[in-house]
């Protein structure tokens, strides 16, 4: 479990394609406070240490997780947001996230605003995943506010401190980004879809 409050930034160092897995070498700050078998979020996918060397860890994802997230788009110099799970007691700044990525989404505008950013993000409404206006929403795997919720796309407004201290800073029209609705959401769009 993650709390979507991203502790730091992580360099992609190099990406092997082993059959239908992707092994991801990542070079990260927290790399040293890293064990075998730990959970770490990488732009919201929860994703297991499997080596470490020197300031570089490496993770793996499956054909499952390359199916449901931009994973497969990542390329060495991208940055990622790192998260490492949650201890048992921590205070929950952010809210439940289960580094379990529902889908891609979209970014369709970039507007400043006085100091502040506003995002816009539209998603594929057929796949069943809603946003709830001042609800929870994990954009790359940062916790954020919704804000302009619609069928299929939503608003966030970003801090400075947010957009410096994630990739969100290096987002453009066209950025495909990974999404995991709240679970308050994702339980209410299951009840309304069996009540239909």
């Amino acid at each position: 479990m993650f709390t979507g409050i991203i502790e730091t930034l992580g360099r992609i160092h190099e990406i092997k394609k082993d059959q239908s897995n992707l092994h991801v070498t990542v070079e990260a700050s927290i790399t040293n406070e890293l064990k075998i078998d730990q959970s770490v979020s990488h732009n919201g996918i929860c994703l297991t240490v499997v080596a470490i060397k020197d300031s570089f860890y490496t993770v793996t994802a499956i054909e499952e997780t390359i199916s449901k997230t931009n994973i497969g788009d990542w390329k060495a110099g991208d940055i990622v947001n790192l998260e490492r799970g949650m201890k048992l007691g921590d205070r929950l700044d952010g809210h439940i996230v289960q580094g379990h990525v529902d889908q891609t989404g979209t970014c369709i505008k970039i507007e400043e605003a006085n100091g502040s950013w506003n995002y816009t993000f539209e998603y594929d409404k057929n796949l069943s995943n809603i946003t709830i206006e001042k609800g929870s929403i994990t954009v790359n795997g940062v916790s954020l506010t919704v804000v302009n919720s619609k069928t299929n796309e939503f608003s966030v407004s970003i801090i400075p401190y947010t957009y410096e201290n994630t990739n969100f800073k290096n987002f453009k029209v066209g950025t495909k980004i990974n999404l995991e609705f709240d679970v308050v959401g994702k339980y209410i769009s299951r009840l309304y879809s069996i009540n239909k």
